[in-house]
């Protein structure tokens, strides 16, 4: 059985940072390009980070890039977001995924299509 969980989220200040975490079970992360997603209350999924298979290649949405880093530890079978420069506007709960059709991640944008292995989230916070 595949279960992916979400940890690390928290109250933070605004400007200030956070790494939530991914940790996998019943799955190699390293099999797969896994992503990051977001969801506000009453705002659309928004896929905000993706890392390859390989960890060579990495996508970052606009509304993120040059803040937020994404990266993998194959051993602990975790992937990491860290957050930093956190604006409140950044406030959801961030989810991670598997994505089973693909080892790399598109250029354009995180895909949800074919992600799964949803975990339940973890809630960031960010006070202005």
């Amino acid at each position: 059985q595949v279960q992916f969980v979400e940890s690390g989220g928290g109250l933070v200040q605004s400007g200030g940072s956070l790494t939530v975490s991914c940790a996998a079970s019943g799955l190699t992360m390293g099999d797969y390009a896994i992503g990051w997603f977001r969801q506000a209350p009453g705002k659309e999924r928004e896929g905000v980070a993706c890392i390859s298979a390989s960890d060579r290649t990495t996508y970052y949405a606009d509304s993120v890039k040059g803040r937020f880093t994404v990266s993998k530890d194959n051993a602990k079978n975790t992937v990491y977001l860290q957050m930093n420069s956190l604006k409140p506007e950044d406030t959801a709960v961030y989810f991670c995924a598997a994505d089973i059709m693909r080892r790399r991640c598109l250029s354009d944008r995180v895909d949800h299509t074919n992600m799964r292995y949803w975990g339940k989230g973890t809630l960031v916070t960010v006070s202005s």
